[in-house]
This record gives C-alpha cells, sequence and structure tokens, in this order.
C-alpha cells in the first residue's frame, strides 16, 4: 500500500465527500485586475501545477516523483477555477516547501439562478485554469509546513488543515438556555440585595454586647443602652491576677475607653456578607465591645503590675563564711508576659467574670546547681592546705583561713570562678614579711651653699597585687604542688631627676627681703615659714597658694603664738608674723614678672614693707595666689638672716620688670585710741592712712606684655592706750 493516498475529486483525505456549496445568484463578478493576478512562491523544487488534461482533484506527480499528500479547492470570488493549495511535501521533512497559490481566472457567465457548469467549484469538472506569470512583485510566499507524522494506523494523517471552512455551524440551543440562566441570576441576585438591604437598619435579633441584649435595636438605640448598662463597668477597677500577686486596675487610668457606637455600627451598616442575612434571620450572636485604648498610659499600667509581680531569679552561689564553703541554691525567677497581659485586658475589662489571669514566665538564673556543685569542690581545694609564695627574697606562707578571707566565687557566663581579692592577699604578704618593699624617692630640689641642687629620684621595689592574685589563685586550685613565685617590680618616681634637669632651674630670676621685728617668737614663726616653702618647686603652667605653702598652721607643725591683726586690731595668735612671709613672696613673684592671681594689703601700712606692695593672709579669708607662666620652673628659695626675711626664685630669666610708686595722697593723721578690753594690746602708732598706686610694666624681648596699676588705700595706725591694765600700756 502507498505510504501517501491521493485524493479523489469531491473528497477529502479522509474520504469524506466535500460539500459542494450553492451557486451565487447574478451575474459573475469581473475580478479586479490585482485579484486576476497569481500568487506565487519560490521553491526548491519546480512548484507543483494540476498538469494539462489530469482530472480534476488529481494529484500531481513531482520532479521526483513523489506525490503531494493533498489538496484542497477553495472557492473564490468571481473566478470559475477554484483555487489549490498544496499540501504537505513527504518525503524531505528538512526540506522547505512553498505553496503556490494560482492566479484567480474569471468565471464563464452563467445564467442567473442556473447550476454552476461542470468543472467549477465545488464540483468536479474542468481542471482549474493554468497560472498567468505575473511581476515578481505580485508574488507572496507561504512559510512551509513542517511534515506531520503518520497517524497511529500508520495511515497518512489527516492533513487537510482548511477542512470545514465555509461550513454552516448546526443548529443550537445555547443561546436560549445561557439567556435564561442570566435572567434567574439576576433576579435571586436582586432579590439577595434587596434582602439584605431591608435587614440593614437594625441590629440581628439575639445580638448581645457585653452580656448587654441590642438585638432589633437602631444604632442610637443600641448606643444608649450600651452606655447605661456598662456604664457603672467601664469605670470600676479591674481585678487581675498575676501568678501569686493580686492587683486592681483602675481602667480610666490605664487608657481603656468603651466606644459603644463603634461597638454597634457595624452591626447595621450594608453588607453583602452571608452572614448578616443569615444573623437577621436565624438570630445574632455576642458580640465583642470596642475598646479606644491609649497605649502609653496602658503600656504604664501594665508595667506596674509587672514591678509588683516580678521575682528575680537567684543564682547559684558560694560562700566563705569562718574560713569553710557554704552553698547558696539557685531560685528561679517570675515575670509578667507584658505583651499577652496588654493583650488580655484590651479584651476581657468588660467581659470578664471575676478577675482577669494574666500570664507569667518563668525566669531561670542563669547559674544552676550543676555550677554551685562544680564551685563546692573547686573551693574545698583552696582551703585543704596552705600555699607557699617566694617574694622577691622572702618566703611567705598563705594558710587555708587567710586564703578563705581573701576567696569568692563570681559569676562567669553560667559557672563559678574562683576569685581571690588583691589588696587582701597583698595586705596578708606584707604582714608576713620583713621590709619587702622600698619606696620609690621622687628628685627634688635643695639649696647646696645657695644654689638649687637636685637630690633624691632613685627607684623603689613593689608588689604588683594583680599578679599575686593570679599567682595565689592557680596554686589554691591545686590539690598539689601548691607553691609560687610573685616577683617584685620596680617603681619609679613620680619625678625623676632628668624631669627636673628639663626645667631650665639655672640661675636667681628675683629676689626680695624684709627687715625683721624686735620680736624672737614672730621671728621663730618666720623661720618655720621660710622652711616650708624653700625648695618649692612651681613647674609651668601651675599656681601657687601661699596659705597651702604654710599649712597647717598650728602649733604641732611649729607655729607660734604672736602678735597679728585680727579684725582691725592686734592680738596674740599661732602664726602670728606670717603675712610677712607672704608680703616677701609676694615681692618676688612681682619682680620675676609671674602672673599675681590674687593678694589683699595690709588694712595698715607697717613702714617694714613697700608702700602698696605687700600682702596678707588669714586662713580660709584671704590667700596670696601667683602663676608661673613662663616656660621654665622656678624653685623657691627662703631664709632668714642678717635681720631680714629672704625669699629669691630661681629659673631662667625670662621677663624683664619695672615698677613704679604713686605719691601718697588722701593722707589721714593717726589719733589716739583708748581701749577698756581684758584683750587690748597697746600700740604705739604713729603711721598716718593714705591712698597709693603701684604700676608694674613686664616685658618680653623689648615689648611690654603686661602694664598692671594696683591702687590702694589704708587706714591710719592711731595710738591705743589700754586703760584696764591689758597689754604694755
Amino acid at each position: 500500500m502507498d505510504e501517501h493516498a491521493t485524493t479523489s475529486p469531491g473528497e477529502r483525505p479522509d474520504g469524506a465527500p466535500v460539500p459542494t456549496p450553492p451557486a451565487p445568484a447574478g451575474p459573475p463578478v469581473e475580478p479586479a485586475p490585482d485579484e486576476r493576478a497569481p500568487v506565487e512562491a519560490s521553491v526548491p523544487a519546480a512548484a507543483p501545477t494540476s498538469p494539462a488534461g489530469a482530472a480534476p482533484g488529481s494529484v500531481p506527480e513531482q520532479p521526483d516523483g513523489n506525490p503531494w499528500r493533498g489538496y484542497v479547492q477553495l472557492p473564490t470570488v468571481g473566478s470559475s477555477a477554484p483555487e489549490r493549495v498544496s499540501a504537505l511535501r513527504p518525503g524531505a521533512p528538512d526540506a522547505e516547501a512553498t505553496a503556490v497559490l494560482p492566479a484567480l481566472a474569471p468565471r464563464a457567465a452563467s445564467t442567473p439562478g442556473a447550476p454552476a457548469p461542470a468543472g467549477t467549484f465545488p464540483g468536479a469538472g474542468s481542471p482549474p485554469p493554468a497560472p498567468t506569470a505575473v511581476p515578481p512583485t505580485q508574488t507572496a510566499v507561504l512559510p512551509a509546513l513542517a511534515a506531520p507524522d503518520a497517524g497511529p494506523t500508520g495511515a497518512p494523517p489527516n492533513d487537510d488543515i482548511l477542512r470545514g471552512l465555509g461550513d454552516e455551524p448546526a443548529p443550537s440551543r445555547t443561546r436560549r438556555t445561557l439567556i435564561g440562566v442570566g435572567i434567574a441570576v439576576v433576579a435571586l441576585v436582586g432579590a439577595y440585595v434587596g434582602a439584605q438591604w431591608l435587614v440593614s437598619d437594625k441590629i440581628a435579633h439575639g445580638t448581645t454586647v457585653a452580656g448587654v441584649e441590642v438585638g432589633g435595636m437602631t444604632v442610637d438605640d443600641a448606643t444608649r443602652a450600651l452606655d447605661d448598662a456598662l456604664g457603672d463597668r467601664t469605670t470600676e477597677p479591674v481585678a487581675v491576677v498575676a501568678g501569686a500577686k493580686k492587683a486592681r486596675i483602675d481602667p480610666r487610668k490605664a487608657g481603656l475607653t468603651f466606644d459603644a457606637r463603634a461597638t454597634v455600627e457595624p452591626l447595621v451598616s450594608f453588607s453583602l456578607a452571608p452572614s448578616r442575612l443569615w444573623h437577621a434571620m436565624f438570630g445574632g450572636s455576642d458580640v465583642a465591645p470596642v475598646t479606644t485604648v491609649d497605649d502609653a498610659k496602658l503600656e504604664a499600667a501594665v508595667a506596674k503590675v509587672a514591678k509588683s509581680v516580678e521575682v528575680k531569679p537567684r543564682d547559684g552561689g558560694v560562700a566563705f563564711s569562718d574560713g569553710a564553703a557554704t552553698s547558696v541554691a539557685p531560685r528561679d525567677g517570675t515575670t509578667l508576659d507584658g505583651g499577652k497581659a496588654t493583650t488580655i485586658l484590651t479584651d476581657g475589662w468588660l467581659t470578664a467574670h471575676g478577675a482577669l489571669e494574666l500570664p507569667t514566665t518563668t525566669v531561670r538564673p542563669e547559674v544552676g546547681a550543676d555550677a554551685v556543685e562544680a564551685a563546692m569542690v573547686t573551693a574545698g581545694t583552696v582551703t585543704s592546705s596552705p600555699v607557699d609564695l617566694t617574694v622577691g627574697s622572702q618566703k611567705v606562707r598563705l594558710p587555708g583561713d587567710v586564703l578563705a578571707e581573701a576567696a569568692t566565687f563570681v559569676p562567669d557566663g553560667s559557672a563559678l570562678r574562683l576569685q581571690l581579692d588583691a589588696k587582701t592577699l597583698r595586705a596578708d604578704v606584707l604582714a608576713r614579711s620583713t621590709k619587702l618593699l622600698t619606696a620609690a624617692k621622687d628628685a627634688r630640689f635643695t639649696f647646696v651653699k645657695g644654689r638649687p641642687t637636685i637630690v633624691g629620684g632613685a627607684n623603689g621595689t613593689g608588689l604588683d597585687a594583680r599578679a599575686l592574685a593570679s599567682a595565689v589563685t592557680a596554686a589554691a586550685a591545686k590539690e598539689s604542688g601548691r607553691a609560687a613565685n610573685v616577683p617584685l617590680t620596680t617603681v619609679e618616681p613620680t619625678t625623676t631627676r632628668d624631669d627636673l634637669a628639663k626645667l631650665g632651674v639655672k640661675e636667681k630670676v628675683s629676689e626680695f627681703a624684709t627687715v625683721l621685728t624686735n620680736e624672737p617668737v614672730r621671728t621663730k614663726n618666720l623661720e618655720v615659714g621660710a622652711s616650708k616653702i624653700s625648695g618649692d618647686l612651681l613647674k609651668p603652667g601651675k599656681t601657687f597658694s601661699m596659705v597651702d605653702a604654710l599649712s597647717p598652721i598650728t602649733s604641732e607643725a611649729g607655729y607660734y603664738k604672736a602678735h597679728m591683726i585680727e579684725n582691725g586690731q592686734f592680738v596674740d595668735a599661732v602664726g602670728g608674723g606670717l603675712s610677712q612671709v607672704a608680703t616677701t613672696t609676694y615681692n618676688a613673684a612681682f619682680f620675676a614678672g609671674l602672673d599675681i592671681v590674687t593678694h589683699q594689703p595690709h588694712s595698715y601700712w607697717f613702714a617694714r614693707y613697700p608702700e602698696g606692695r605687700e600682702a596678707t593672709i588669714a586662713v580660709g579669708v584671704i590667700d596670696m595666689k601667683f602663676t608661673n607662666d613662663t616656660p621654665y620652673g622656678v624653685v623657691v628659695q627662703s631664709w632668714v638672716g642678717g635681720g631680714k626675711l629672704h625669699v629669691a626664685f630661681w629659673s631662667t630669666k625670662y621677663y624683664t620688670v619695672k615698677s613704679t610708686t604713686s605719691p601718697r595722697s588722701n593722707v589721714v593723721k593717726p589719733s589716739t585710741v583708748h581701749d577698756s578690753s581684758k584683750t587690748c594690746i597697746a600700740d604705739p602708732g604713729g603711721e598716718p592712712g593714705f591712698h597709693v598706686s603701684v604700676r608694674r610694666l613686664v616685658s618680653r624681648e623689648g615689648s611690654v606684655v603686661k602694664d598692671e596699676t594696683n591702687q590702694w588705700t589704708y587706714k591710719p595706725q592711731d595710738r591705743r592706750v589700754c586703760t584696764s591694765g591689758g597689754g604694755d600700756g
């Protein structure tokens, strides 16, 4: 049997008859010129056409001898010959093949209403006319179709791809059925929507809110009913229970407000939800009340409850008492679940029957029983026997009770770590050794043959407390070999000899002296004061305080009672005469060009001091201060000799100072005062009161950098006569 079947005239490739359409009515239509033009497509082989004399519908042979699988005839407008479309070419699945559409030939004229002549489409008859050549510009190319596979029986598949073109569909009732169904659906939807509308203005019967019946009511009626029924409940404290704790929460302070209208409005609004119609027909249900929440207030209220509920977990531990270790059992803690508690309060504060139960969470301690058990074993080892230390060149033994006194166990994650107190161990080692450490000696200035000389600056030895604790801890944790070596450390002085050498203290930059009085005890105070300030170093940028340098001004510090001015009168007091140290030092700073921070002259002028250029002191009241504003160190030198108190400053010359004092003005002569008090001290007086000003010009490399004027008014020094036996008359 041929692999490729051919079709007979008037048949489809599957053997079915080709339907014959009715003949067109009226005269034949002449095709337009362009309609008569053939449509061609070039192919690798010669385009298939029906040879002359071939029977209509027969399959033309191809140059290679293979027949075309079939063709169909298409009715054409204004043509007596059929259009022929070739089917797929078999035998060459990879070859390109394109179909040729023959030109449209005009039909033969026929009588209106007469049947189509034999050989015209769609019946059998004359073969289609041969195509007429046309210019290439009028040729259309149709892409080839891949050859279809054979059918399951091996027969060629039905490749009449245009079968049924132009056939009339069979009559059907589908349209009428669909229209009927549509009308029914529209009617049902309309009825459903109407029913929903009818029930939308009132709440479904049987509906309750927090136990209050609102079924069948309008929004306004239901709102009033809920406000009336629940009004008291919205202000009553809400009882809560959390763990073993009980509390009451004021809903107003907690920011909880019942909104009755917001609760009922959704129950009457129009809706297409089936549940709405169901509830209207068969009854509503209980509806949760709507609560307006102030988040900040509610959070604060819950936090207050949480604070009362909270029980912090206790870590397990080990402690030492009287040299023995005792264990502390771990304990769980409790905390309020704030998030869930907030939700429970918001949802149930109006509907709860009894106290609301707020959830709590158990908090486990980080250090549990296993860690305690392990630490107890370590504690027993620590106190089991002494630890022998070699510290420097000395041997020190620390017994178990000393170790227990210093030992603690501290949490370290989920474990307990042994820790020995460093300060306690250091004190114990020093107490059990002999002169183990030596102190470092700071370098300082002293005066040798009248010149500043650097002395001291020696290193000392020290004991690093942390290194000691680490070594002892490691040894104490061992059951045997409980010994450790702890080397001493070198302690450098705070001020080294090199530090002082860099300060540039090489020459005397200023000196001043004031004469002594004829009071030996007062002179002793000056000697003590001079010894206290001599050798003092004032580094660049530092400030010198006269009161601080001389203090404490007490008998224990070597001072004596002597005459001094207090509240305008002469009295005997410890440290009397130290204002002369202040005055002399002030002038040394004045002529060194240093910044004077504060000073105050005496209320009376004494001839042993320069007018307007002197200073007094009173502990806690008046001080004399100056600042070293040079880049060099300043060393103070002071001594008593030659009937004078001397103060000199040693440094590197930095400033040049010139001073002028104005003539006296507003002079007031002294008078005589009679004093009958028992504390009266006679004073010959004699110095007048007056006003004076002192100007200081400080220069640096020829330029004035400070121009200062100080003014002061002295009171007259009246003659004081004691009239009740006091003083020396």
